[in-house]
């Protein structure tokens, strides 16, 4: 199943309870899709959500509330059910934001394109915690609920550790002479995984963050998503268009599982059922694949059902980011992701500014 965003994907997220999958564009705008396997992907909400790149896009409140963040330094709240705008956090960052990630029902981090990390408190509107954990852009962020630390990789080469509990940056590793763009916890929170700019992927045994301890060589280029399919495998996107099949301790590329396109991937995601699994490249297309066909290995060509999207201001131009407040990667930078009625009540997470 296929869907024609008509502009560059920076980012993309599943709705928690129902087939709903949302795009943050190159184009500053927000795209929400209903998708059924029997049927063409509906579109039903297209929002100019940033006027610059909108580049990372979550859901919250139990999905009655989209986020989207940019180079514009802003973070957007934006009512799922009506599209209507709850609110806008307005200078969030001092630098453009890349990256947004969900902590807990109440709590969100953004990371921005110097390395600061912030984490906000969804209930009094405020930031809570403020990390300077990196010296270039937050590339990919994941949370370990129980001892409260959020785990963090960055353009600078580096993977850092940081306790809310603490408020610092507990633990950074050693430069790793590679940018690390993506990263999971996996074997039970024993080892944390990483891929990186030149291919490898770095693995790092929890609680020795210094230095990786071992290497997962395979991937031909950049591995710039990374999906956990399991405690023991995992689900990468790589700058050459593979997805493939990953296990993890014994380290082994399983099998090439699709080819989104010639183009790399940008973001991996699965459906809120984990019967799809999604997928976004500059080749402007939102794939959702069988995951279980996929998993089978008797995949061959998904079933092509495109929304054609019109755009006026389209070209034959590749994509480039409005305000390209950073370069491409390998030079400090990303690379520029059944019909039952939604609950309508929004939460007003910000306060209005």
């Amino acid at each position: 199943m296929e869907i024609n965003l008509g502009k560059q994907p920076f980012d993309l997220d599943f709705h928690p309870s129902y087939p709903l999958v949302a795009a943050a564009l190159i184009s500053g705008e927000l795209h929400l899709y209903r998708y059924d396997e029997d049927s063409r992907p509906e579109r039903l909400l297209q929002i100019s959500a940033h006027d610059e790149s909108c580049r990372a896009v979550r859901f919250i409140d139990s999905g009655r509330v989209v986020l989207t963040a940019s180079p514009d330094c802003s973070i957007l709240a934006t009512d799922v059910e009506t599209g209507n705008c709850i609110a806008r956090l307005k200078n969030a960052h001092e630098d453009g934001i890349n990256r947004l990630v969900i902590l807990t029902e109440t709590t969100i981090a953004s990371g921005d394109d110097e390395g600061c990390i912030k984490v906000w408190d969804t209930r009094d509107h405020n930031c809570c915690n403020s990390f300077d954990a990196h010296e270039d852009y937050i590339s990919d962020m994941t949370y370990v609920l129980g001892s409260r630390q959020l785990l963090a990789t960055s353009g600078d080469g580096t993977l850092s550790v940081c306790s809310l509990r603490k408020n610092k940056v507990q633990a950074r590793s050693e430069f790793s002479e590679d940018e690390l763009l993506s990263l999971l916890i996996m074997k039970d929170g024993k080892k944390v995984v990483c891929g990186t700019q030149n291919g490898p992927l770095l693995l790092y045994s929890w609680g020795h963050f210094d230095d990786c301890s071992d290497r997962l060589l395979g991937h031909p280029m950049s591995v710039d998503a990374l999906l956990k399919l399991d405690e023991n495998t995992l689900i990468s996107g790589s700058e050459d268009g593979v997805i493939r099949l990953v296990g993890i301790l014994p380290n082994r590329i399983i099998q090439p599982l699709a080819e989104h396109s010639e183009y790399p991937i940008e973001s991996l995601a699965f459906s809120y059922d984990r019967k799809f699994l999604g997928s976004i490249s500059y080749d402007q297309m939102l794939k959702l694949w069988d995951l279980e066909e996929l998993l089978s290995g008797h995949h061959n060509e998904p079933r092509r059902q495109e929304v054609e999207v019109e755009d006026d201001d389209s070209d034959d131009d590749m994509d480039v980011d409005i305000k390209p407040s950073q370069p491409a990667k390998g030079s400090k930078a990303k690379k520029a992701s059944k019909n039952r009625p939604l609950n309508s009540s929004s939460t007003n997470f910000f306060a209005d500014l």
